[in-house]
């Protein structure tokens, strides 16, 4: 199928909130039963919990701009709720790391 027939021959809107690695899952709200069968098979794929933009592209098999396009459609409607993916992990002092490797070894061999 082509991908402006999945979207009704719509693009990204201008406020395009989803990168990759943003994450998605459904609200408690219930979608009506006429709706797309791409969209249904999304909101059934994000029911089990939180995943990313890309995740749910290689899932469904889809372009991640169709993703996106649908995505932006079931927020707007208030079927999925996104969350900002978890901010990259502070560097640690390498004494620190270092330590916990010898107490390792001296444990283990």
């Amino acid at each position: 199928m082509r991908p402006y027939v999945i979207t009704n021959g719509r693009g990204l809107p201008d406020n395009d909130q989803f990168n990759l690695i943003t994450l998605v899952t459904t609200s408690e709200k219930r979608p009506p039963s006429h709706y797309d069968p791409e969209k249904r098979r999304l909101l059934d794929l994000c029911g089990g919990g939180y995943l990313s933009v890309a995740e749910i592209a290689g899932h469904l098999g889809l372009p991640i701009g169709i993703v996106k396009v649908l995505l932006s459609d079931l927020a707007s409607d208030g079927y999925v709720i996104t969350r900002a993916p978890a901010p990259p992990a502070q560097l640690v002092d390498v004494s620190v790391l270092q330590e916990v490797l010898d107490g390792l070894q001296a444990r283990f061999g």
